[in-house]
């Protein structure tokens, strides 16, 4: 399935450790121009876990970067991933197959992004 191709070069980089400055690192070699939004992300954790005195914003922030680097890494998966949105966003066809798709990407994603460094797929 598309979701497990690499082509023949694997991932760009290992899975980082989840630590902001792991996945801010990361995200400055596989998608520079998104390192504006995952700081405005993690102020906004950071201020939030403040208020709330709680961990969960800057877990979520660590969950959703680590999914977007998971993802990215692979660049023909991470393609893959848009041009199915894309369709999904369209509304030209039923998109059943195509949630299923991206189910399926984004699954994979979480997996490497909960244990990195194992498997590096």
């Amino acid at each position: 399935m598309s979701a497990q191709t690499d082509g023949p070069y694997g991932p760009l980089i290992p899975m980082p450790e989840l630590t902001p400055d792991a996945l801010r690192a990361a995200v400055a070699r596989i998608a520079p121009s998104r390192i504006p939004a995952l700081t405005q992300h993690l102020f906004e954790a950071t201020t939030n876990a403040q208020q709330t005195q709680s961990l969960a914003p800057l877990r979520a922030f660590v969950h959703s970067w680590a999914v977007f680097v998971a993802i990215e890494r692979h660049p023909e998966r991470a393609a893959r991933l848009r041009e199915l949105e894309r369709i999904v966003d369209a509304g030209e066809q039923d998109p059943v197959e195509t949630v299923a798709e991206i189910r399926v990407i984004r699954e994979a994603a979480e997996e490497a992004a909960m244990s990195p460094g194992m498997g590096d797929s």
